[in-house]
């Protein structure tokens, strides 16, 4: 009786680690009505398991940030669902998703007479009880989410004195502070050197890996995408045009067609992955 147990208990763990963290089932998004509707997502299927990191890639206005919105319930669908850890998102809380889910978003607002620590200290939120204060360990969560991040110098700075980077920065130690399974990064890299860059994304390489979690990453550097992720989502016009490896998803031929832009890809010397580059002046 017991080993049977076990065995259940272990099935029913295998099953919670491989349930997706994030699923879009034939999501549509549509945005206006009459003749100036636009369709932003059509018929999507999507999903983020526990350990990957998704990169989601593809020209302005293909639905990227939309599908971001729609995970979070800033947008609803208008057929479809998306469901975060087994559950719709539509049927859950504002707390319950933020509890879930973290966003690092495209243009992030942060109030400027906050100090870095209390904008990141916002990432507790879900966490806490109304009217609650933060404890000790809240502060200490917040801590290492800044230090993670290379924020910790910059606690006691009035965010509107930080520079983008900085800011960018301060935005995605909040999102780690919120302790969600699940990131959801719209244009994480914006406004940041190459060497924040790397430093953000081998963090949610080392999240997905060490901690189990799933992010789903927009990014718009094709190369720096193909170089981090375990798989890309090539968005066309709301509809997914390619999905799969790097390497099966960053080619010439439709890249070409979908960006509009002739591209030569190649392959990194060390890595193996593909490295886009413009074909510049060529018609």
């Amino acid at each position: 009786m017991a080993s049977r147990a076990g065995a259940l208990a272990g099935a029913g763990l295998q099953a919670e680690a491989a349930r997706p963290l994030l699923e879009a089932r034939d999501v549509t998004v549509v945005y206006g009505r009459g003749p100036a509707q636009i369709t932003a997502l059509r018929r999507l299927v999507l999903h983020v398991r526990p350990g990957e990191l998704v990169g989601l890639v593809g020209p302005n206005g293909s639905g990227k940030t939309t599908l971001v919105r729609a995970a979070t319930g800033a947008v609803v669908p208008q057929s479809g669902a998306v469901l975060l850890e087994g559950e719709e998102a539509a049927a859950l809380s504002q707390r319950e998703r933020a509890r879930r889910v973290a966003v690092v978003p495209q243009n992030p607002l942060l109030p400027e007479a906050f100090t870095a620590f209390e904008a990141v200290m916002m990432g507790r939120t879900p966490h806490l009880r109304l009217l609650q204060n933060e404890g000790a360990g809240d502060a200490a969560i917040v801590a290492e989410a800044m230090r993670a991040t290379d924020t910790a110098g910059l606690a006691g700075r009035r965010v509107g004195e930080l520079s983008g980077g900085e800011r960018q920065r301060v935005v995605v130690a909040r999102a780690l502070a919120q302790q969600a399974r699940l990131l959801l990064l719209d244009e994480p890299t914006a406004h940041l050197d190459i060497g924040h860059q790397a430093a953000v994304l081998d963090l949610m390489l080392a999240l997905c890996r060490e901690e189990s979690r799933g992010v789903l990453a927009a990014v718009h550097d094709l190369t720096l995408a193909a170089q981090y992720c375990d798989r890309l989502v090539l968005l066309e016009r709301g509809e997914i045009a390619a999905e799969g490896l790097p390497d099966a998803v960053l080619k010439e031929e439709l890249l070409e067609r979908v960006y509009g832009v002739r591209v030569s890809v190649l392959t990194h010397p060390q890595t193996g992955r593909p490295l886009v580059a413009p074909l510049v002046g060529r018609a």
